[in-house]
């Protein structure tokens, strides 16, 4: 369902899931666009020297799929805060799902509180965190 206004949105309601395009094509453009070179990234043989699972998905990556999801709920909305935890690293190449749900709704000030998370395959949450949106009333 397609949020516009505030009056649209569902204490409880769930954010359709997104699945975001970790692939290490679209990570590669990412660490170039963002001018970050280290193979941390772009390489998961270089990633293990490092003691690491694999490449890694950049957090600000993450947080950016994170925001996607929302504007695919809620086109119009303007994200004023985003807070997350990486409980553990998102690898390039795994699949994973993105959801979230309403967990506030403020009508005075037009904003609502979303729960976030970040999952793989295996159900584990690798980031969870909340955001805040401001919708029109």
């Amino acid at each position: 369902m397609t949020v516009n206004t505030l009056s649209d949105v569902e204490f409880g309601a769930e954010l359709t899931v997104f699945e975001p395009d970790t692939g290490m094509d679209n990570v590669k453009r990412f660490a170039t666009a963002a001018n970050w070179f280290g193979p941390r990234f772009t390489d998961h043989e270089a990633a293990r020297k490092e003691g690491l699972p694999g490449a890694l998905v950049p957090g600000v990556m993450s947080q950016g799929f994170l925001a996607a999801m929302i504007h695919r709920w809620a086109p119009g909305a303007q994200i004023v805060t985003v807070d997350t935890v990486f409980r553990a690293p998102v690898i390039v190449d795994e699949k994973y799902s993105i959801g979230g749900v309403v967990t506030d709704i403020d009508e005075d000030e037009g904003l609502v509180e979303i729960d976030l998370t970040i999952v793989n395959e295996a159900n584990e949450t690798r980031v969870f965190g909340t955001a805040t949106v401001r919708l029109p009333t």
